[in-house]
């Protein structure tokens, strides 16, 4: 196996070519349920989950779907998935299911995904389709959990406050109180909060790659043989 492959793949989707913080794609959902961690990472996995499972079917139809028609396809297979998945998350998640509102079904329309069906998935194998949904899915979750716990905690001054809608009753005491006292501050939650949280959050990316940029270009080159 291809190790050093999947490495690639993997880094590509959590950091180097992040769908959120990157290529700037499903800002719609990334801006409109980040207002708290839990929203945050419910969204996040099922868009995970559902990059994961096209990009496997993809990868799977890709010799058999004739070059005219692939997109339309792409897209019914895509929206076969978010129906079982939205179905499954009212099932077993429904108070969660209810927060997120139409932000679920809407993950249909969500062009990281039908990008990735296009421009990876339909052109490798099942193995590197896969790794590729998963990270990039996990890269988009991360991209959420970190602006939803940057806009809950100026916020509401709060971490995972209603956890239990995630994981059961036993995570409501996981709540994080991070200011006693604290009145919150508005904006923080709503839209105007949403874009500025991402811009500071894509701030601090650049500035990591920018850091790490000038240390590789301190190293001096190894003089020649």
């Amino acid at each position: 196996m291809d190790w050093a492959a999947y490495r690639r793949i993997a880094w590509d989707g959590l950091w180097t070519n992040n769908q959120a913080l990157v290529a700037l794609l499903g800002l719609c959902p990334l801006l409109a349920v980040s207002n708290s961690v839990i929203n945050a990472l419910g969204l996040g996995l099922a868009t995970t989950v559902t990059l994961l499972l096209s990009n496997t079917t993809v990868s799977l139809l890709r010799k058999l779907v004739p070059g005219e028609i692939r997109l339309p396809v792409f897209v019914l297979v895509i929206a076969a998935i978010v129906t079982a998945i939205e179905l499954l998350m009212n099932a077993f998640f429904h108070e969660l299911y209810r927060t997120l509102g139409i932000f679920i079904p809407l993950i249909v329309t969500n062009c990281a995904i039908l990008a990735r069906a296009e421009a990876f998935a339909s052109r490798n194998r099942i193995d590197r389709a896969a790794v590729d949904g998963l990270f990039m899915g996990l890269g988009f979750t991360l991209a959420l959990a970190a602006l939803g716990a940057l806009r809950e905690a100026v916020g509401t001054g709060t971490l995972l406050a209603h956890a239990e809608l995630l994981f059961g009753d036993h995570a409501k005491a996981w709540t994080l109180t991070l200011f006693d006292g604290y009145d919150g501050f508005l904006l923080a939650v709503l839209p105007p909060g949403a874009f500025i949280g991402l811009g500071l959050v894509i701030a601090g990316k650049n500035l990591l790659d920018a850091r790490k940029a000038r240390r590789a270009a301190a190293i001096p080159e190894p003089p020649p043989a």
